[in-house]
């Protein structure tokens, strides 16, 4: 049958973490028209699609479904037919239970282009991160793999014995399926647990026996994985996720979007939950004529200072020519001597501590009478720089480079986010504070740890009634993260009350 319009693409988005999406994966979600996710599938994963994208939830639980299969097969068909590039975001490995094998019949029946992108199944995800091998030479070399749904409908005698058992989707009936088990000849003694929420921050395991489990499950809501067998006991020699020195702690990002990924990254690999609140949102300056007319002087600097990354791009945004830069330049810290190195330019001067007091002290053995300086930096920002190299004879230019504000729709979910009661909350400069207390106000805060990048940033936070847990040493994303492992280990460090 002749295909033609757009295409589909049956995406596997695997167990839950979103970095264990494909490469393949990403890249079709990067350049998708439209988006139709399931429940199960993580939202960050659908927030790679294009800003244009149309994003439609199809999810399906057990007593709430958004849309019967047929809908959701008619919606692919659809808006493939329109020429959008398609893609059905689905939990786990489309063809693992996935109704993936429905849905890419319907689409060949109706002669729509589609392709399957596999993903990392639930059980494989669970074996990872809760140290259970799915195989074993040892224990087993044989896994089943059933669904719970209608437990009636399996041949439990054919598959009862399995030496591995995986049960999708059998939390409430586990009971009857125990039953069945042990009926037929298995031992009530067979080690068994069930894991929800397989490979995130919040994974929850429960451990038992196939005689025991079923009592120890009161608690557990959907969606759950059950594993059945031998290989179960390796579970307390293998859990290295369990071990992570953050596992299972919520915490709180304030930085703006663009640059989160980096605390967010280092905070997901020591085993946290990391939840995205933007405080801040950068942007050019109001007005760019002064930097532009600062720019246009370059070569009459002696100094050019940069007090943070931002300051160093959207400089360099303005600057056409980077062979305009005369001047030594100097970096408040190692960040920001990163972003100017980038651009293959050597830092002249940086400060041993990474604040402004680091930076006027790095000054001290340079001679500033009748010197000019330019320091392009935010819109609103403390004047301890330019005030005291004045003080030290130098001509200081400040000109604004860029400036924050608070992203749209912030209190509505700085209230979700801190009504969950997170662990912990990072703050790396004072607007991020100041806009976080704005939107949720100081008693959200109540309870909830806070780590700060460094004194400036601490002291802004006791200015408006939050209590800082700790505060990074050194004053950098490093020194932060840190700072909050130390939270949860034995090597707490002080409070900085």
């Amino acid at each position: 049958m002749r295909r033609s319009g757009g295409k589909v693409y049956l995406v596997g988005a695997g167990p839950g973490d979103p970095e264990l999406i494909t490469v393949k994966g990403r890249r079709i979600l990067e350049r998708a028209d439209a988006v139709l996710y399931d429940h199960l599938a993580s939202g960050a994963l659908v927030e790679l699609a294009p800003a244009h994208a149309e994003r439609v939830y199809v999810g399906k639980k057990k007593s709430a479904h958004e849309f019967t299969q047929e809908q959701i097969c008619g919606m692919l068909i659809e808006r493939a037919r329109r020429g959008l590039t398609v893609v059905r975001l689905k939990g786990g490995d489309p063809y693992i239970f996935g109704r993936g094998g429905e849905e890419a019949e319907a689409l060949a029946d109706a002669g729509i282009a589609f392709e399957v992108v596999p993903g990392v199944t639930t059980p494989l995800g669970i074996a990872a991160y809760t140290g259970v091998p799915l195989t074993h030479r040892e224990h087993t070399s044989a896994v089943t793999f059933v669904t719970g749904h209608a437990v009636q409908a399996i041949d439990w005698d054919k598959v009862g014995h399995a030496e591995t058992l995986v049960i999708f989707m059998g939390l409430t009936t586990f009971p009857e399926i125990a039953r069945e088990l042990i009926a037929r000849g298995r031992a009530a003694e067979t080690p068994a647990m069930a894991v929800r929420w397989a490979t995130r921050a919040d994974q929850e395991t429960v451990v038992g026996t196939l005689g025991t489990l079923t009592g120890m499950l009161a608690g557990m809501k959907p969606p759950a994985t059950i594993v059945v067998g031998e290989v179960v006991r390796l579970r307390e020699k293998l859990d290295w996720y369990g071990r992570l020195p953050l596992y299972g702690k919520r915490i709180v990002v304030t930085r703006a979007r663009e640059q989160a990924d980096a605390l967010g990254a280092a905070l997901s690999a020591l085993g946290a939950g990391v939840i995205e609140l933007p405080t801040i949102e950068i942007g050019p300056a109001a007005d760019s004529g002064p930097l532009d007319r600062a720019i246009a002087e370059l070569g009459c600097y002696d100094w050019l200072i940069f007090t943070s990354a931002n300051g160093v791009r959207f400089f360099v945004d303005r600057l056409d020519d980077l062979r305009k830069l005369r001047a030594k330049i100097c970096a408040i810290g190692p960040a920001t001597r990163a972003a100017v190195e980038a651009l293959h330019v050597e830092v002249d001067l940086m400060g041993k501590e990474y604040v402004a007091e680091g930076l006027l002290e790095a000054f001290a053995a340079h001679d500033l009478a009748g010197r000019r300086v330019l320091l392009p930096r935010a819109a609103v920002a403390r004047d301890l720089v330019p005030v005291e190299l004045a003080k030290r004879g130098a001509r200081v230019d400040v000109v604004e480079a860029y400036r924050t504000v608070a992203p749209a729709g912030l209190a509505e979910r700085a209230r979700e986010v801190f009504a969950r009661r997170p662990d912990c909350v990072t703050f790396t400069s004072s607007s991020t504070v100041r806009n976080c207390v704005e939107a949720a106000g100081v008693q959200a805060l109540d309870g909830v740890r806070v780590a700060s990048i460094g004194p400036i940033t601490s002291a802004t936070a006791r200015e408006l009634g939050v209590v800082v847990t700790v505060e990074a040493r050194p004053f950098t994303i490093e020194g932060l993260v840190d700072a909050v492992v130390g939270l949860y280990t034995e090597m707490t460090p002080p409070s900085t009350e």
